[in-house]
């Protein structure tokens, strides 16, 4: 499921991510990678605040549109 789908305050496991050469790179980048742990802290204006790999991290809806988790 993407992690959009995701509740706020559940932690779940990055499966894989999805996107051009580019945004794959750039969300790797921050923390993104398959296996990394995420918890959902909130969303707010259409941006999802996370935790992943102990750093607070905002994403918007179309990059977490493309993050697959369990």
């Amino acid at each position: 499921m993407p992690l959009t789908l995701a509740e706020i305050g559940e932690t779940v496991s990055v499966r894989k991510v999805g996107g051009n050469p580019e945004t794959k790179k750039h969300l790797e980048n921050l923390g993104f990678v398959a296996g990394a742990n995420v918890r959902v802290v909130s969303v707010s204006s259409g941006n999802f605040i996370v935790i992943v790999k102990e750093t607070r991290v905002a994403v918007s809806r179309e990059l977490a549109q493309k993050i697959h988790v369990a």
